[in-house]
Order: structure tokens, then C-alpha cells, then sequence
């Protein structure tokens, strides 16, 4: 097993949008992970790259295991090309972070999990104020988004299953629940991405079809009551809306 060093890797995973990350403009130490066949059209336009091989792209999970097995830091941090800030909240006030100061919260997250025992952490999706949990600035049993993750290293041994691309941040959140029988969730941060937009990345295998046979693979691994259906009603209508997202329900008590 090689040595890691001290120290925070930002890996960025992108395909074919070399026009649209712009990840590096908000975290300045990011390395947009591109395979070799794409590598000189980042590099042509001035974006930090980290080669992987064209062999461990074409799979979001295979290019995600790509970098965790060979980050050189002890620290990950894996997120989108389009992540433009990150913020939180104090009481009403809403605060948008500087690189400086979103480094220094990602320190202390990564110290948070270390004590808790789990070499895997996230944060709130929704920047809404609404969203913040005000009493429960960190909880141990909700699903973290694919969108930005911390992880590790060596203690985070999982690794993405090839065949969930779609719905791979969910079944992760269950393997972690699964073996570390918690999952670090930060609720007071939040990030601000452009996910299902433009072309590339996900983008360009994203169907409802696919969608759907992704969350019957997801349930099939995990059981009906684990993973449920979305469903909601529309007002004054008995018709079923469904999205394209599942619940998960951890069966683990927590925060």
C-alpha cells in the first residue's frame, strides 16, 4: 500500500465539457480528472487536468474509482465542473464561502469524521432556508448527494458499483450505512451546482427510460423497503407525479 500524503485533493470529474467547468474559479486548488483523448482540450484552454486513463472514463463510478484509488493525499474531496459557491447559514443570515474559508471547513469536516469513525462525509444540498436544520448542524443517517463528497483514505474501502452510474450516490450512502453503520451528513453547508444541465457528463445518458431501470436495479440490490418511489399527488387530482430521484429509508437510528 503506497503512502499518502498530509493534505486535501479536490478532484473534479468531467467529459466533454471543457467550455463549461468552471469548478477552478471558485476552488483554487481543483483538478479536473479528463481522460487522455479529452485531456489536451482542457489543457488548451488553461484548466488544471489530472490524466486518468481512457480505460476509466465512460462510467461515472469507474472514473470515481479511478480517483480514490489513486489520490496521492489522505483527503478526497470529489465534486462537480460546475460548482460556482458554497454557503451557510447563521441563524438568517446567509453567507456565501470564500475558497479560504470553504478550505477551512472542509479541514474541520474531515476532523468531524475522523472522530466519528466514518471515512465518508457530505453536505446539504439545498440552499434554501428551508433547508437548514438548525438544531442538527450534522446528522448520521441521510442520503449524501453525488454532487460533493469527502472521503478518507485508506480507512474508505467501498467502491462505486459500475453498474448503478445513475443512481450510484444513493447506493453509496447505503453501502457506508451498511458498514460504518452511520453516515456524516454536514446539514449547516450547502453547495450551489448546475446538475442535469447542459450537455456531457450525465447529461448525455440521462433518460426517463434509463432513469427507471436504474431504480429498479437500485431496488433490486437493496429491497422495496429500503429504496421507494418518489410519488406524490397534484392538487385536487388523484394522478401520481413520479420523480426520477428514490427515497431511501436508512433502517439505522441516528441524529
Amino acid at each position: 500500500m503506497k503512502e499518502l500524503k498530509d493534505g486535501i485533493t479536490i478532484a473534479v470529474r468531467s467529459w466533454k465539457r471543457s467550455k463549461t467547468a468552471f469548478t477552478h474559479k471558485y476552488l483554487k486548488d481543483t483538478k479536473y480528472v479528463v481522460c487522455e483523448s479529452q485531456s489536451q482540450d482542457y489543457i488548451d484552454k488553461g484548466l488544471p487536468v489530472w490524466i486518468c486513463p481512457d480505460s476509466a472514463q465512460g462510467n461515472l463510478c469507474r472514473v470515481t474509482n479511478w480517483i480514490i484509488e489513486n489520490c496521492p493525499t489522505k483527503w478526497l474531496i470529489i465534486t462537480d465542473d460546475d460548482m460556482s459557491w458554497m454557503g451557510r447559514w447563521n441563524g438568517n443570515k446567509h453567507k456565501k464561502l470564500s475558497n479560504e474559508e470553504a478550505i477551512e471547513e472542509f479541514e474541520n469536516c474531515f476532523l468531524l469524521a475522523e472522530e466519528l469513525g466514518v471515512p465518508f462525509w457530505g453536505v446539504q444540498c439545498l440552499p434554501d432556508k428551508g433547508a437548514y436544520r438548525e438544531y442538527s448542524p450534522f446528522s448520521l443517517n441521510n442520503y449524501i448527494g453525488g454532487a460533493f463528497q469527502g472521503f478518507i483514505l485508506p480507512e474508505y474501502n467501498l467502491r462505486y458499483d459500475e453498474n448503478l452510474p445513475l443512481k450510484e450516490d444513493y447506493d453509496m450512502t447505503l453501502q457506508v450505512a451498511n458498514k460504518y453503520r452511520k453516515i456524516l451528513r454536514v446539514n449547516y453547508l450547502h453547495y450551489n451546482v448546475k446538475q442535469q444541465e447542459g450537455v456531457g457528463g450525465c447529461s448525455d445518458v440521462r433518460t426517463l427510460t434509463k432513469e427507471n431501470e436504474q431504480f429498479n436495479l437500485l431496488q433490486k440490490k437493496w429491497g422495496s423497503n429500503i429504496v421507494k418511489r418518489d410519488t406524490g399527488n397534484k392538487k385536487d387530482s388523484k394522478e401520481k407525479l413520479y420523480d426520477i430521484n428514490p427515497i431511501i429509508k436508512v433502517p439505522i437510528k441516528g441524529v
